[in-house]
């Protein structure tokens, strides 16, 4: 064999050796990737077994609770549910009362429950119920609490408007009885109302924050009210302001002050002002 055929069949064992090894690593890597795949497979399905098992051993009302789209609501005390002078009114609203209540207290359910047809019907009317009790929670002095404890902790959120620089707002509704609106959000400082900035609040019903609590914890708790100086933005064109009587002009000012007609008698005066009669 001569010299050139010898470095020739070298070349080829050597290329041969290196596609080998290139297969061999190959097989590695693929194994390797194998295994990643079977630990992360089954470190999900701990992670979910366990996500399951800790839902499964959580209370009914913790659970409702921690769920994406209800960190707005707190934790009702048992012992308020299980008043039933705190729920009177509520079996002529939701539908499955029975069935929903022994839900949310996590009681087994008796044999005419266990006959609904289905269970999601009994889930919805549990989360009807628990959001109408807690209408009536948050306004009792314990409730009250907790909501104060989540507003000053920020959990509500901030309210929108540039001149109340980021105030927290509170949970609020528009009426009083479910399936009417969404809840909405009131800002302390300029005392308006705001729809949530995220969409996993805007399904949720105004009903469960009601029209008083809001109100009502700025009275039980004074100090929360904030000390901002409200401002209203004022226009202007080249320095000069704009003339409320404009079309362009502000309107929030003199609308927030404008008399409702029906209050003015036809002097313009106030219906029951006895002012008018002084001499």
């Amino acid at each position: 064999m001569s010299a050139r055929e010898r470095h020739e069949h070298n070349d080829m064992l050597f290329d041969n050796n290196i596609e080998e090894d290139e297969e061999d690593q190959e097989e590695e890597d693929e194994e390797e990737e194998e295994d990643e795949e079977e630990e992360d497979e089954a470190t999900e399905n701990d992670g979910l077994g366990s996500d399951e098992s800790d839902a499964e051993s959580m209370p009914w009302i913790a659970w409702f609770c921690s769920l994406t789209g209800h960190h707005y609501f707190v934790e009702v005390a048992e012992e308020f549910i299980e008043d039933d002078f705190n729920l009177t009114g509520l079996n002529s609203i939701v539908p499955f009362y029975k069935e929903a209540l022994e839900m949310i207290l996590d009681l087994e359910p008796e044999e005419e429950s266990a006959k609904v047809p289905d269970v999601s019907i009994v889930e919805a009317s549990a989360e009807q119920l628990y959001g109408l009790i807690h209408q009536r929670y948050i306004v009792t002095r314990q409730g009250l609490q907790q909501m104060a404890d989540k507003y000053q902790q920020g959990h509500f959120g901030a309210c929108p408007r540039t001149f109340c620089q980021s105030i927290n707002v509170v949970p609020c509704g528009r009426y009083d009885l479910p399936g009417v609106e969404t809840v909405k959000l009131y800002c302390p400082n300029c005392q308006d109302i705001y729809s949530p900035p995220s969409s996993r609040y805007q399904t949720l019903d105004g009903a469960y924050f009601g029209t008083t609590f809001a109100h009502m914890l700025f009275h039980v708790y004074p100090e929360l009210v904030p000390t901002i100086t409200p401002k209203i933005y004022q226009p202007a064109i080249y320095g000069f302001k704009i003339s409320e009587y404009s079309r362009c002009g502000p309107r929030m000012q003199w609308l927030r002050t404008k008399v409702d007609s029906n209050l003015l008698d036809v002097r313009g005066n106030l219906v029951g002002d006895s002012h008018e009669d002084k001499n």
